[in-house]
């Protein structure tokens, strides 16, 4: 039996799309029927039912979880998804805590090594 997942609140993607348009680079896509933002064709944040995660460096990570309570993210029980957290809804719903963690989360997908190009299918 599969988990139906819920939808995400629509003040809570007022808040996510408010948030990413701060920065012209982000791309905002869908992710399994969730609005995802984007950089270079990284994922560095988005949105899972009632949640907000961000991807961030293990400092930083280490850092949300000290300071504010951030729990890695698991969108299926007991399978973690490297790199990135929760945010707690507190520091979502602060306009300047969310986009200077956002901001965080950008720095960090900056840093990475870019991504190679799929090599084409045979067939």
């Amino acid at each position: 039996m599969t988990a139906k997942w819920k939808k995400s609140p629509p003040a809570l993607i007022a808040t996510f799309d408010s948030a990413i348009e701060a920065d012209a680079r982000l791309e905002r896509r869908q992710m399994f029927g969730y609005p995802c933002a984007f950089l270079d064709g990284k994922m560095l944040t988005g949105l899972f039912e009632d949640k907000m995660m961000m991807r961030l460096s293990e400092a930083d990570r280490a850092r949300a979880a000290a300071a504010l309570g951030a729990t890695p993210f698991e969108p299926i029980k007991g399978r973690p998804m490297r790199e990135y957290v929760v945010l707690p809804p507190a520091v979502v719903a602060d306009t300047r805590k969310l986009r200077a963690w956002l901001r965080r989360a950008v720095a960090y997908v900056e840093s990475l090594p870019a991504r190679k190009p799929k090599k084409p299918r045979r067939g």
